[in-house]
């Protein structure tokens, strides 16, 4: 990929900056082909009127030939996005920062449909139908009968079962199946391993209090939950903060809705999910269970660049736990890195201990061993994108 200067941390390295430019690249994959497809796929879900249709055709237009415009005079945060655009308006959307350009476009897309307009589509989430077919599916049945087999295993064995859940995300069966079999695939489609420094950091009966910065919802948010719950059962953690996206993001992101949505889906549950449910009910009403929001989750930025009110939360936390891939890519900065570079070094501006919890779905990785990696390589697989492999790292 060609490298260019950008504000992303660590360009002082001579790390490159993620495009989109090159064709046949995962980053040009999602804008020539993921993109167009969701714009589609937003226009079938909903019964828009001809105002939207034409602004999601002109979108359509715009990045698929055109090159960035920047928000219209009278959009809410058009002084926010153009301090952040102000080197990328103009361009293709091609040669802007991949991260930046994905941001973008989800901004651009909430605009095209009228989210944030005063008229009668405001605040209408347009990836809630995909969210909420996800939890009406067979899947989630599924995952969440597999949590009577669970609650008898031994803590250790239980404890296990949740974070990987958590961390494979939509593929969250494998983590509460307890069969040996699926146990161990999980474990060893691990790039990294630091879950023993993560339980370490929390030990059980300690006064901890934990901030989880949510990625998706739907099948995902659920076994965050779960987890959530277990680290409040267990006393691993006495309070959980609980950090979601102000508005929607990347089409599965979680909002406040997203979590009473997954709350309710575990309540009406029989057996231990419905247990789990009642529990993190009545947890939020104690305030050990707390959610919170903040525009900077939305924002094209890495977390270096993060604010001071948002910064002293992190720093107040014991440990801060984020989940999936665009925290990953915004925590060490969206970069060709060697992927050998420790993540430590990456993370030594984070306020406080920090714990990446990801499932690989782009290019962004750090902190492997030098001969964990040459087998990755030898592979032949898309491993760093196909969501294949996953990784726990944790920074103390």
């Amino acid at each position: 990929m060609t490298e260019k200067t950008s504000r992303v941390s660590g360009d002082a390295t001579g790390a490159p900056v993620i495009l989109s430019n090159e064709p046949g690249s995962f980053a040009w994959g999602v804008l020539a082909k993921r993109h167009p497809a969701l714009i589609q796929q937003v226009r079938d879900a909903f019964p828009y009127g001809r105002r939207q249709h034409e602004a999601l055709d002109s979108l359509l237009d715009e990045t698929t030939n055109g090159v960035i415009e920047p928000l219209a005079p009278a959009e809410h945060d058009r002084e926010r996005w153009a301090d952040w655009g102000k080197e990328y308006f103009g361009r293709s959307w091609y040669d802007a920062p991949f991260l930046w350009a994905e941001s973008y476009f989800y901004r651009r897309l909430l605009g095209a449909v009228g989210y944030f307009d005063s008229g009668s589509w405001q605040g209408v989430d347009p990836f809630a139908p995909f969210k909420q077919a996800e939890l009406r599916g067979e899947a989630v049945e599924e995952e969440l009968r597999g949590l009577d087999a669970l609650a008898s295993a031994p803590m250790d064995e239980r404890a296990a079962a949740l974070l990987h859940a958590s961390l494979w995300g939509n593929r969250a069966d494998l983590g509460f199946r307890v069969s040996a079999a699926v146990g161990d695939a999980a474990v060893s489609a691990l790039v990294a391993d630091d879950s023993a420094l993560l339980w370490e950091l929390l030990p059980a009966g300690g006064s901890a209090t934990v901030a989880v910065v949510a990625d998706n919802a739907g099948r995902e948010l659920i076994p965050d939950l779960i987890l959530i719950d277990h680290l409040l059962e267990q006393r691993h953690a006495e309070q959980v903060v609980l950090h979601l996206k102000p508005y929607p993001y990347y089409v599965s992101d979680a909002m406040t809705a997203d979590v009473v949505d997954c709350l309710r889906r575990l309540i009406e549950a029989p057996g231990e999910a419905g247990a789990i449910g009642g529990r993190l009910w009545k947890a939020m009403a104690a305030g050990s269970l707390e959610v919170r929001t903040h525009p900077f989750f939305c924002a094209p930025l890495p977390y270096e660049e993060m604010p001071e009110d948002l910064r002293g939360e992190f720093e107040n936390a014991t440990l801060t736990i984020l989940k999936g891939d665009l925290n990953y890519r915004r925590l060490v900065g969206d970069q060709l890195w060697d992927a050998t570079v420790p993540f430590a070094d990456l993370t030594a501006y984070f306020p406080g201990a920090v714990a990446a919890l990801r499932t690989l779905k782009s290019d962004v990785i750090v902190g492997l061993e030098q001969e964990a990696l040459d087998t990755l390589e030898r592979s032949g697989a898309a491993w760093r994108t196909s969501g294949t492999h996953a990784l726990i790292q944790v920074r103390r």
